[in-house]
């Protein structure tokens, strides 16, 4: 077995350019780790048909051989979170309410993926309508972490960081509603970059919460990450909420003089409910931000304690009102033996959905309700308001945020299932990104116990490059980029 799938994105494409491999062979070499590892891993809802993707690598090769302009990307293998729409590939949200749907179009990243002849080798499991936080709450199976397999990956891009992680992928992509993308970054040592809330085009992603969504990247390092950001950012005229911006080249940024740079501390998130241990490992990494020449400041960020009631209530909310669609009528799972559509209705959303969904949509229709839309739903958006202002006030004086990622490192398999606000809490330093819209990235920064902690850096609205190039000096500093587990997954308490 050849070890080229341990490669970067940069890497691989740069040996593919070079004519040093091919992508056959690098397709070859991820086909033979997925034979490896996805049995215990079980990142891929659906897995594509190996001889199918070497037909496509194939081609790319014969194209790079006739000397055919190719995209920087192209022939390089990846996975797309399976709320991710996929012309002619089952798009499931790892739901049985869409097991069985096959969209008729491309969403717009996957339109550009494409076109940029990138390999797709499959759809990555998440947890049900990308509600929860370990990736348990898939409506198939649990997805594990491939530093420690009786763990969680995160969620609810936790199939997406495992595949990336365990090198089944070079990388994936995953929607992040209030830390998605870079808790399960945290919790499997890869990089995750939610994207300020419209640089990246949501048509084509099978909503949650649609003030929040946004879909980012999950790569092994801070290059990689701002490598498919150039080919997935940019305005899309079909979502309503996208912004009119120019495309940048976030490569550009990285290696730049960080000289000067103000990094806020706020000690609102370094209290009770943060590991002492990962409290250790994050300040460390944050103390040698000083021999990069930049200045660390504490500062108090009082509203950031209405954080997670106001994201509970928008989010919740907005689940109610996306999810009214799957009736058992238009598409999706329908219940048999319904004698009148209100029994329709009834059977197919009692069966069709998960526990932790249908929490969650009757949370929403009991915040939207007459006689408590004032009480929950108004006062959550005067929240968000005030926290929003909060960061604009901080981001006058400093460039980045700096908090750890998540509170503690992965938790056990089942360890949270019956305690939901621990569960929900494990996302308690990433949701105030989503409800100011602002950009957030997390970064490897150390290990507990084996385990990988992740350090998050939110950056002002569309300065992606910025936030770039401080967490590309970080990360080489740090030394802990690109890390893939050194040993290879645990098989029922065996390391292999």
């Amino acid at each position: 077995m050849n070890y080229y799938y341990k490669m970067s994105v940069a890497e691989a494409a740069r040996a593919l350019q070079n004519k040093e491999i091919t992508s056959k062979e690098l397709t070859e070499s991820v086909l033979e780790r997925i034979e490896e590892v996805e049995e215990d891993i079980r990142g891929f809802v659906t897995l594509l048909d190996g001889d199918e993707v070497l037909l496509e690598a194939e081609k790319i090769d014969q194209a790079r051989v006739s000397e055919e302009p190719l995209p920087h990307l192209a022939g390089i293998p990846m996975a797309l979170k399976d709320n991710l729409c996929t012309r002619g590939v089952p798009t499931t949200c790892a739901s049985k309410m869409l097991q069985s749907y096959c969209p008729p179009y491309d969403a717009c990243v996957v339109e550009k993926l494409k076109e940029s002849r990138t390999i797709l080798m499959g759809k990555a499991n998440m947890d049900e309508f990308a509600m929860g936080s370990s990736t348990e709450n898939s409506a198939f199976f649990t997805t594990r972490n491939p530093w420690d397999t009786t763990r969680v990956p995160g969620g609810s891009s936790g199939g997406s960081a495992a595949l990336v992680a365990a090198g089944e992928v070079f990388f994936a992509l995953g929607s992040d509603t209030g830390g998605s993308v870079r808790q399960p970054a945290s919790f499997c040592g890869v990089v995750g970059l939610k994207p300020t809330y419209g640089l990246v085009s949501r048509f084509g992603l099978i909503a949650f919460a649609s003030s929040l969504d946004q879909i980012g990247p999950l790569t092994r390092d801070v290059r990689d990450c701002a490598m498919v950001m150039e080919i997935i950012a940019g305005h899309d005229p079909r979502d309503s909420t996208s912004a009119p911006k120019e495309k940048e080249k976030y490569t550009e940024y990285l290696g730049r003089d960080i000289k000067g740079f103000k990094v806020a501390l706020p000690r609102d998130c370094f209290t009770e409910g943060l590991d002492a241990e990962v409290k250790k490992v994050v300040m460390g990494a944050v103390g040698k931000c000083t021999a990069l020449g930049i200045e660390v400041e504490d500062v108090s960020m009082p509203h950031m304690q209405y954080a997670f009631p106001a994201y509970y209530i928008v989010s919740t909310s907005e689940a109610f009102s996306n999810l009214a669609r799957y009736d058992g009528v238009q598409y999706g799972y329908r219940a048999d033996g319904a004698g009148n559509f209100v029994s329709l209705y009834k059977k197919t959303r009692s069966g069709g959905f998960g526990q932790e969904v249908k929490k969650r949509i009757m949370l929403g229709t009991y915040f939207l309700s007459s006689g408590y839309y004032d009480a929950y739903y108004l006062q959550s958006l005067k929240a968000r308001t005030q926290i929003r202002e909060e960061l604009q006030k901080v981001f006058r004086d400093y460039d980045f945020i700096v908090t750890p990622t998540s509170p503690t490192v992965a938790f056990q398999v089942g360890e949270k299932g019956d305690d939901p606000l621990t569960m929900s809490l494990s996302d308690i330093y990433t949701i105030i990104a989503n409800l100011a819209g602002v950009p957030a990235i997390s970064i490897p920064c150390g290990f507990v116990g084996g385990m990988p902690v992740g350090l998050q850096v939110m950056g002002r609205p569309f300065e992606e490059g910025r936030i770039f190039q401080f967490c590309y000096a970080l990360e080489c500093l740090l030394g802990v980029r690109n890390q893939l587990p050194e040993t290879g997954v645990k098989r029922g308490g065996t390391v292999v």
